[in-house]
């Protein structure tokens, strides 16, 4: 009796080591790649935005985020500090003179073989929605050399926009920028016919430099994230930007002064979103 109470005892600690290990695993970086983004957003102008994105490719899946978003982060997660109160509160904040960069395009990508998955927050919440990968991509038998790179041609029709890529088979990751993945080979470049994005590899590190590296986004932008659909989504955005005050207050945070202020400037900057909805150009023009 006393041997078979061990031997279920010694199973149920492997076990354990077992499930702690798989829930701690780490994605393993197999490469690393750095895409430069040209956007017209507003048709009011031709002014055509930069933004730089990381794609972090590991074992089984790809991660794609904003790089000032990642320095955010990584920012906060040095400069943090806690002070304990009289009270026996805890004050959280970060340390005098550090500026924590600031970007608009604050949500991670996760792409695998699956399907593809968008997390951004709605105030305090992240919120996320899958979709499935794309498969309707139409080989074209045409190639370019692109910064040294041998690609080949592939057309989608994707969220109402027509897209032309160059993916390369030398390079044999599924993945991409945004939400573009399925092809055999890397997205080296894709653009939309009417040349409003563009999207375009300018940036890679090496195998022997990735030897060793973990998948470089912290958990929290992926994690206990509320399942929803990309119009709910949206919607609880455009909610949480109306309502910043009463959500500040739902999170136990009290506004003693300037809440007046507060709510005025709010009121404004609703406004200017209203207006310039008229004139805006989202990259996907359907749900």
């Amino acid at each position: 009796m006393y041997y078979h109470k061990k031997l279920f005892h010694l199973l149920v600690l492997f076990c354990s080591v077992l499930i702690s290990a798989h829930s701690n695993k780490k994605d393993t970086l197999r490469g690393e790649f750095t895409y430069l983004l040209k956007a017209k957003f507003d048709t009011r102008n031709d002014l055509r935005a930069e933004e730089f994105f990381s794609l972090q490719v590991g074992d089984n899946r790809a991660f794609f985020a904003d790089v000032i978003s990642l320095k955010g982060d990584s920012v906060m997660a040095n400069s943090r500090t806690r002070t304990q109160n009289s009270d026996g509160s805890t004050t959280v904040g970060w340390k005098k003179g550090i500026v924590i960069p600031k970007t608009n395009f604050n949500f991670t990508i996760i792409q695998s073989n699956k399907n593809i998955q968008y997390f951004d927050y709605a105030g305090m919440s992240l919120l996320t929605y899958k979709e499935s990968v794309i498969n309707n991509w139409k080989l074209v038998d045409e190639v370019k050399v692109i910064n040294t790179i041998n690609c080949k041609k592939a057309e989608v029709t994707f969220k109402g926009r027509n897209w032309i890529a160059w993916y390369s088979p030398e390079i044999p990751f599924p993945y991409g920028p945004m939400k573009f993945s399925g092809l055999p080979g890397l997205i080296i470049k894709i653009m939309d016919d009417k040349g409003d994005f563009d999207f375009e590899l300018v940036r890679s590190v090496s195998d022997s430099k990735l030897k060793g590296k973990l998948v470089n986004i912290k958990k929290s932008r992926y994690t206990e994230a509320i399942e929803t659909t990309q119009p709910k989504l949206k919607q609880a955005q455009r909610n949480a930007r109306a309502n910043l005050a009463a959500e500040l207050a739902s999170y136990g945070t009290t506004i003693l002064e300037g809440k007046e202020m507060l709510r005025q400037r709010e009121k404004e900057r609703e406004k200017a979103i209203e207006e310039n909805k008229k004139y805006a150009n989202p990259l996907e023009l359907e749900n």
